[in-house]
């Protein structure tokens, strides 16, 4: 029996997804720093030149070439700080004091690091070679007043709200956070800290969600644990598509499992079960609700993580107004242990990458791989992604690894 047939590629199943959402239109004008994480809604034009002016780069002294004759020593007319420039005449024949960021005084030419110089009673002597230009920062070298900083969907993060802060801007516009709407459903779902009846679990997978959806910047809507009621089901999928951008529900979209959610979805809006080819993870529901993109996540824990890492956090940056891009990086190193594993779906097992003696890349199995085991993700570093039709892999032989991003502690 062919238990692939029927199975959509990962590529597939996200180009899919992608192709069909677009990013959020609305935007909102915040502070600096209340926009750490957050997508530029438009492109951000510098109002200013960076530098404002022509600065030293060194601790040293500002120099006119014509001034630098026969190695004599020159007297010194001033002195420059950042924030105290040199003011006054610069007469012929001499130099001028200058400290690092300190405006380069009219007429300069060079700067002339402390180190290459010698100091005595009769003034400075220059015992290096000085070329035109050398330690001048000049006004613009940077940024150009005028030229657009960062572009529409930068996601501004320490590396460039400082660069922001630099140019004087206060405020900037971005896409407003994408608003999600998330719950459990299952009969057998408990709230961790109550008892447990006979044949009940915790619910893990709604916690799991609900933080990487902070993480990712997201407006969460919790709407908590929904039983197998068609009733209920339908009124909190109502509920969830007239709140939110995207309604993600966990457990419910498996083979065999009450049909509640696929009829309920049939009735309200479009949606395609798919049975994806990779391991874990193959049931996993996207389609349209009336106002809201659906997500349906398998109910294994591993299966759920995976397949909002794999799926909805493209999908999510998309709408956001970021980066979608379906091709994450991979790295190729050696397994040190056999990888169990038998052809017709994309399998990614945790694994745990380093350097061995040599500084080659190895990767080790975090252990049983079972779609349970939720302990594997913090035990890893990266997933060791198998091809579809690849079988057992022996130690020794090269795989593809992805590291971890910041939702597993990358």
């Amino acid at each position: 029996m062919d238990h692939t047939a029927g199975l959509i590629p990962l590529d597939s199943a996200l180009e899919q997804m992608l192709s069909r959402v677009s990013k959020l239109t609305a935007c909102e004008t915040l502070p600096l720093l209340a926009c750490f994480g957050r997508v530029a809604a438009q492109d951000i034009v510098s109002p200013l030149n960076v530098p404002g002016f022509d600065n030293a780069a060194m601790d040293g002294y500002a120099v006119r070439l014509a001034d630098l004759v026969a190695n004599a020593p020159l007297p010194v007319a001033g002195k420059a700080f950042a924030g105290q420039p040199f003011s006054g005449e610069w007469p012929a024949g001499s130099c001028v004091r200058i400290m690092t960021g300190a405006p380069v005084p009219p007429g300069c030419e060079a700067v002339v690091m402390q180190e290459e110089t010698e100091q005595s009673d009769a003034g400075v002597r220059f015992i290096a070679p000085v070329r035109a230009g050398q330690h001048i920062r000049r006004a613009g070298e940077d940024i150009r007043a005028g030229a657009a900083v960062y572009r529409a969907g930068q996601k501004l993060t320490a590396a460039e709200l400082p660069v922001l802060a630099s140019l004087g801007i206060a405020e900037v516009s971005v896409v407003r956070k994408v608003r999600v709407a998330l719950f459990s459903t299952g009969d057998e779902l408990r709230l961790p800290g109550q008892p447990l009846d006979e044949g009940q679990i915790y619910d893990t997978n709604r916690l799991t969600v609900h933080l990487m959806l902070e993480q990712l910047g997201c407006e969460v809507i919790n709407l908590g644990i929904i039983p197998d009621d068609p009733a209920l089901l339908r009124e909190t999928f109502i509920r969830a598509d007239q709140q939110a951008d995207v309604v993600i529900s966990t457990g419910g979209v498996s083979v065999g499992e009450a049909d509640y959610t696929k009829t309920l979805l049939d009735e309200l809006g479009e949606i395609t079960f798919w049975k994806l080819a990779i391991k874990p993870g193959k049931p996993f529901a996207f389609g349209k609700l009336p106002h809201s993109w659906f997500c349906g996540l398998p109910g294994n824990p591993v299966s759920a993580a995976l397949t909002f890492y794999q799926l909805v956090q493209p999908l999510l940056a998309k709408l956001s107004g970021g980066s979608a891009s379906p091709l994450p990086l991979r790295l190729r190193a050696r397994a040190l242990t056999r990888l169990k594993k038998s052809p017709g779906r994309l399998d990614f097992q945790r694994g745990r990458l380093a350097r061995d003696e040599n500084g080659e890349l190895v990767v080790s199995s975090t252990g049983p791989q079972g779609s349970h085991i939720f302990s594997s993700f913090s035990q890893g570093n990266c997933f060791i992604v198998l091809e579809r039709e690849r079988g057992n892999v022996e130690a020794g032989e090269w795989v593809e690894v992805e590291m971890f991003n910041h939702l597993f502690g990358g």
